[in-house]
């Protein structure tokens, strides 16, 4: 069977065809009610997956208490509760992994805020 760079084209856009029709759309409105949308789930906020195989869209709604908690809320919620222990807190101020002062009361407090703002940013608010 010999192929000409006409068929090839038409087998090429088949299978873009088939790819591309069946594909999930998601969207999710953003703090001031702006509407996105993207073939990536957002993560850490309620969203709508729609999807897309050539007929009528099927729509799931996702609620936030349905979705995992993002990386950064866990790191942020890790980092309050070792700021919250008893324990001394210490830091790596030079970069190389490994900790090598440790944190005064002042600056732990400040990081304690920190952490808190992160998690109110970052995690789902129940």
């Amino acid at each position: 069977m010999r192929f000409t760079s006409r068929s090839c084209l038409l087998l090429l856009a088949l299978g873009l065809c088939g790819v591309a029709s069946a594909a999930n759309v998601y969207t999710w409105k953003d703090a001031n009610g702006v509407t996105h949308s993207s073939d990536q789930p957002p993560p850490g906020r309620a969203y709508e997956t729609r999807r897309m195989d050539g007929s009528a869209p099927e729509v799931e709604t996702v609620s936030q208490a349905d979705e995992a908690p993002s990386p950064q809320c866990l790191s942020a919620r890790r980092n309050l509760s070792v700021l919250s222990s008893a324990g001394a807190v210490q830091q790596d101020s030079d970069g190389d992994g490994k900790p090598d002062r440790t944190l005064g009361d002042d600056e732990r407090a400040a990081q304690k805020e920190l952490a808190e703002a992160a998690v109110k940013a970052y995690c789902k608010q129940a």
